[in-house]
C-alpha cells in the first residue's frame, strides 16, 4: 500500500513537471529575469489628452500592490514597461426622447442618455540593457459605459470615471501578461 502511494506521488510530480508547471514566489515575473521595472508616463496619440498621468499611476499602483519588484527610474531599471494610448472613442449607447412646446408647437427630439467609452492601447515590455522585447500587445482594448449629461462638467466627470474604470481593467491585464505569463 505504501509503495503504491509513493508511486502515485511520483507520477503526479513528474506529470506536473512535464506540463511546465513550476513553483515561484508570488509577485515575481515568470520566464524572464530582471530585478526592477520602470513604467514611464504613458503616451497618447489621441486628440483627447490630459489623462495619461492618472492612467500611468493606476498601472503603477497595480504593480506596486501585487509585485515584489521595485519600480525605479528608466536608467536604473532591468525592464521598461511603456504604453501608448492610440485611441479614445465615445459612441452613443442610449437616447432620451424629449418633448418640448415652443411658441405653441410641440417638438420631439432625442438627447444622448449614455455613452460607451472605448480605449485602445499599445503596451511593450523590454529588457532595459538590450532593448529586447519581452512582451508586446498592440491591440489591447477595453470599454466602459457612462451616463451622458447636459452639464459639460458633469459629463467630463462621468467620462473620467469611465477612464479610471478602463485603466483599472487594463492594469490588471497588463500585470497578468507581463508578470504571470505561462
Amino acid at each position: 500500500m505504501r509503495t503504491r502511494a509513493v508511486l502515485i506521488s511520483l507520477v503526479l510530480i513528474l506529470a506536473c513537471a512535464g506540463c511546465g508547471y513550476n513553483f515561484r514566489a508570488t509577485g515575481e515575473p515568470v520566464g524572464v529575469s530582471f530585478t526592477s521595472l520602470a513604467i514611464p508616463l504613458f503616451e497618447s496619440t489621441s486628440a483627447d489628452r490630459g489623462f495619461e498621468a492618472e492612467f500611468t499611476e493606476i498601472v503603477r499602483n497595480e504593480f506596486i500592490s501585487r509585485s515584489k519588484m521595485p519600480l525605479v527610474s528608466k536608467d536604473q531599471a532591468g525592464a521598461v514597461l511603456s504604453g501608448r494610448i492610440s485611441e479614445i472613442n465615445t459612441q452613443p449607447l442610449t437616447y432620451n426622447s424629449v418633448r418640448q412646446t415652443v411658441n405653441g408647437n410641440t417638438v420631439n427630439y432625442e438627447t444622448v442618455g449614455s455613452r460607451k467609452l472605448i480605449i485602445r492601447l499599445s503596451i511593450t515590455m523590454k529588457e532595459a540593457s538590450t532593448g529586447k522585447t519581452i512582451w508586446r500587445d498592440d491591440s489591447m482594448e477595453e470599454t466602459a459605459d457612462f451616463k451622458a449629461s447636459d452639464d459639460p462638467v458633469q459629463n467630463r466627470y462621468n467620462m473620467d470615471q469611465a477612464v479610471r474604470s478602463i485603466a483599472s481593467l487594463m492594469a490588471r491585464r497588463i500585470y497578468q501578461n507581463a508578470m504571470e505569463r505561462f
